[in-house]
């Protein structure tokens, strides 16, 4: 578990490759992240949970296995030697919460569409590869991109008709050039300093982790729908399942 509140940025020394044992990470990172490290720690790249193999104090440094799996569903398979990338160890009784819940497992990639300057902060609009995710992502809510816990300051689910809003601004190998959806966050100049995000470009990707409150509360609605349901084929009930939750709140109501 981690907050999403990262904690500096590492550089990626070395990358291998091999069918026996996958990919490997080399980082350098300042000596402070790896003062309390131990052998299998869960360490966040880029907002991606991985296990630390080894490590090294001078100079610091440690090394995590990638998966095939992972490196298809983030944008680790597109780091480079002397990539940087957000680092946050994971969270402790002692760690004060200052961003969100965050996992580490990485719900999709998301294709930075702009980059607006609003004085001294960076506006960036992102749109996601799985247009799913839009679902749980809400204004004034948490995404996590790249590992750093952020708040969404517009969203829209608009799927844009041809040569209409979103798709003006679509990029090249899109269907059409439209985007289905997409939202905003906000960097203030303190943040930019912090994080990877504020070196990308248009075009570039990121890693996205919702919000997994979303997640539990959909999950509890639709079961609490599907009973409402089952119910009502058990009883013969007619009408729709929100006609049916309203005649119970009623119900209930006229009993008091």
């Amino acid at each position: 578990m981690f907050t999403g509140i990262v904690e500096c940025i590492g550089t990626i020394t070395l990358i291998t490759s091999s069918d026996d044992s996958g990919t490997t990470l080399s980082i350098s990172t300042p000596a402070f992240l790896l003062s309390d490290a131990h052998l299998g720690d869960s360490i966040s790249i880029n907002g991606t949970c991985l296990t630390i193999t080894s490590f090294t104090l001078s100079p610091p440094s440690f090394t995590v296995g990638v998966s095939p799996e992972t490196l298809r569903r983030t944008n680790l398979g597109r780091l480079s030697q002397n990539s940087h990338v957000n680092l946050e160890r994971a969270v402790s009784a002692s760690t004060r919460m200052g961003g969100h819940f965050v996992q580490g497992h990485v719900d999709t990639v998301a294709t930075i569409l702009s980059v607006v300057e609003d004085g001294e902060a960076r506006v960036f609009r992102f749109a996601p590869r799985d247009e799913e995710v839009l679902r749980y992502v809400v204004e004034k809510g948490y995404v996590t991109i790249d590992g750093a816990s952020l708040t969404v300051t517009r969203v829209s689910d608009h799927v844009p008709a041809s040569g209409e809003g979103v798709g003006k601004i679509g990029l090249k190998g899109d269907e059409g050039g439209e985007r289905r959806g997409w939202w905003e966050v906000m960097l203030i100049a303190y943040t930019q300093e912090k994080v990877v995000t504020a070196g990308k470009r248009v075009g570039d990707e990121v890693n996205v982790e919702v919000d997994m409150v979303g997640k539990y509360v959909e999950k509890s609605v639709r079961g609490y729908f599907e009973g409402l349901e089952k119910e009502g084929e058990k009883g013969g009930e007619g009408g729709s399942v929100l006609e049916r939750m309203v005649g119970r709140i009623v119900e209930e109501r006229m009993k008091r």
